[in-house]
Formats: structure tokens, C-alpha cells, sequence
């Protein structure tokens, strides 16, 4: 894995109410294709809590732009794409997005078809499929959160979260189910060397360790309400969670006397093959990746931009730029991790008994 230089964040998403729509059926053979609809399936974290987020303001801006109504369902990135899996012959939604490396999982399972919105020619090569098969839409980082009021002295790294006063006050999403939780494998094989190493931390870790949940964005409430100390997340959701989760911080945990360190883990988007309203679809990923839509990401959204001809001056640009001073940003081996995760998601159920 090699390091390499931090991209310029994006600006933020306004706020818009955009409640969460049960799916129903709008399948490939019962809808008409000039239904003027596109169902997103979606990882948690880019829908405000209170209908602030970036999704809720892009979304209401679309319909009023298009008439297209965005009907969306959200859930952990693996969950998303299991369900992709499941409809495949009777195909549900129409744009997929997801963390890597589930988004490069969909891709393999021949769940996406290729498209390359307007705008891509902006993102940075390592952050699309050469084969235009998806696209990173928001930049973002890896990170963990803790209660601020209830650690007066924040946790600094791996070897701190073993001390007994975090028993039963450390939960972490599911690896395999959540694409958070699949980036606390990535983080601690990257830091302790390997995935030996990192499974028997892991396996130590699990004497304090809640518990297994699908959904990275619930441990939010549970670390600002102090149910829980700390919890794994990523800069983005967390960021804008903190906005009504005045007990939130973020950091990165080191391995002994190292640096902090983190990795990019975008939101990546793409068109799902036999998409029941495909022509809406690709309208809807050119909306995500239009600069309106890009220059709010930081803004509104708490992110960073996916295009890199955005340039973010706003204030959460440059406090998020703040809270990357001194990570060390590593770049994982994607193509590794894609070939070899059900490996490593065995190993981490065999280390920790889940």
C-alpha cells in the first residue's frame, strides 16, 4: 500500500426534507420506461438525519429540475448490493452507490452497466472504473468517532481501546455487511501488517466489543448520548452527524507510536444494468456530478467534492481539511481486497466468534 497526497475537499449540499421511500413494485416488467421515477439504492450517510443532508437537497433539486420523482432506499453498502444480487433477474432499482470495494464487488457480479456521466472527465482516474462502470460522486476518508464530554482525554490509538474501561463501550458496523465495517479490516491489516497480525488485535478487541450492527450511521446516537465511548465511521457522515450530535468527534487511530492514519473511501455511483428506468438513471448520475450539485457537497453535505476542478472555500472545508492535518493517507489494493475479501471476512468471523 502506498501513501499518497490528500485530495481538495468539496463544497456542501443544502438542506432539503426527503423522507426515505419504501420500495415497492417498480420492477424492469412493470413499469413503463418514460415513468418519470429513479429508485436509488444507497449506503447510509449522504440523507440528513433531519432532511438536511446532501441527498436531500440534491434530490428535491432534481425532481424540481427534471419531474423525475427519486424514490430511495438506504441500508449498509454490502446489504445493497446483496439485494441487488437478489433482483438481478427482475431488476428494482436503477442507480447503485455504495463504498468500495462493494461497488468493484457489483461491478464483478455483472450488476452494473456502463456509463460515464458528464463530469467524470473531472474525477481523478483511481476514482472511476477505466470501463465507465461507476464513479466516485463524493470523496470522503475513513475514521472512528468518541464521546468528547465523556473523555476528557481523546483515545490516540489501536492499543488504547483494549484498557477494560472500554468494556462493552466500543461497537464497530459489520464487516462484509457494512462498508465501514469492512474498512476496520482494511485500516488495522494496514497498520499491524498484514491480516494476521490484524485479526488477533481484533480478537483481543472483542472483550470490549458490543456487538455486530448493519448500520455504521446508528452508532452515532449511541456514542453522543455516551452508550457508547467509541465507534467506527467515516469523516463525511460523521461530520455532519456532529452538526446535531454536539458530543461527536472524530479521529484516527494510530498503531503505537505511529502516525494516524486513514484511507479515501468514497461514495461511488453507478447505473444498474437492466435498470428499470435507465435513461432517468443517467440523468440523475450527470445531476450528482454537476457542479451545482458537486459545489455543495462540502456546504451542505460535510464532505469532500468528487470533481476535481471544485475548489471548496466554504467553512466546513476547512475545518474537514483540518482534521486531516497529520494522517497519513494510505492507498489500499483495491484489487486485492476485491479478489480476497470473502477470505478476509472468514478470518475476522474466526477471530472474533461472530
Amino acid at each position: 500500500m502506498r501513501t499518497h497526497a490528500l485530495k481538495q475537499p468539496l463544497a456542501v449540499l443544502g438542506a432539503l426534507s426527503l423522507a426515505t421511500v419504501t420500495l415497492t413494485a417498480c420492477g424492469g416488467t412493470s413499469a413503463a420506461s418514460d415513468e418519470k421515477v429513479v429508485t436509488v439504492y444507497s449506503a447510509d450517510g449522504l440523507k440528513g438525519e433531519n432532511g438536511d443532508g446532501w441527498y436531500d437537497k440534491v434530490f428535491a433539486e432534481f425532481e424540481k429540475e427534471t419531474g423525475i420523482k427519486v424514490k430511495y432506499v438506504e441500508g449498509g453498502s454490502g446489504e445493497m448490493v446483496q439485494r441487488s444480487v437478489r433482483e438481478k433477474s427482475n431488476t428494482q432499482a436503477d442507480v447503485l452507490v455504495t463504498l468500495p470495494p462493494f461497488i468493484q464487488q457489483a461491478d464483478a457480479k455483472g450488476l452494473l452497466a456502463a456509463y460515464e456521466p458528464k463530469g467524470a472527465d473531472q474525477v481523478d482516474a483511481a476514482d472511476k472504473a477505466p470501463d465507465a462502470k461507476w464513479t466516485s460522486v463524493v470523496n470522503n476518508y475513513f475514521g472512528f468517532i468518541y464521546n468528547k464530554k465523556r473523555l476528557a482525554d481523546p483515545p490516540r490509538t489501536w492499543e488504547e481501546l483494549l484498557d477494560p474501561a472500554y468494556k462493552e463501550k466500543i461497537q464497530y458496523s459489520t464487516p462484509g455487511v457494512a462498508g465501514d465495517g469492512t474498512a476496520v479490516l482494511i485500516k488495522a491489516m494496514h497498520d499491524f501488517g498484514g491480516q494476521e497480525p490484524a485479526m488477533e488485535y481484533l480478537k483481543r478487541l472483542q472483550t470490549n466489543n458490543v456487538g455486530p450492527s448493519a448500520s455504521t450511521g446508528k452508532l452515532a446516537p449511541k456514542v453522543d448520548k455516551g452508550e457508547l465511548l467509541v465507534a467506527n465511521g467515516d469523516v463525511q457522515m460523521n461530520y455532519a452527524q456532529s452538526k446535531d450530535m454536539p458530543n461527536l468527534a472524530i479521529w484516527f487511530p494510530a498503531k503505537g507510536d505511529g502516525k494516524p492514519t486513514s484511507f479515501a473511501l468514497p461514495y461511488a455511483a453507478g447505473l444498474l444494468a437492466k435498470a428499470p428506468h435507465s435513461e432517468n438513471g443517467k440523468k440523475l448520475l450527470d445531476f450528482l456530478l454537476s457542479e451545482t450539485a458537486q459545489r455543495d457537497v462540502s456546504a451542505v453535505g460535510g464532505g469532500f467534492a468528487a470533481r476535481k476542478d471544485i475548489k471548496a472555500t466554504d467553512a466546513n472545508a476547512t475545518e474537514l481539511n483540518g482534521l486531516l492535518e497529520g494522517v497519513e493517507i494510505f492507498e489500499p489494493d483495491w484489487a486485492d481486497i476485491g479478489t480476497n475479501l470473502d477470505t478476509y471476512i472468514d478470518a475476522w468471523k474466526t477471530a472474533t466468534g461472530s
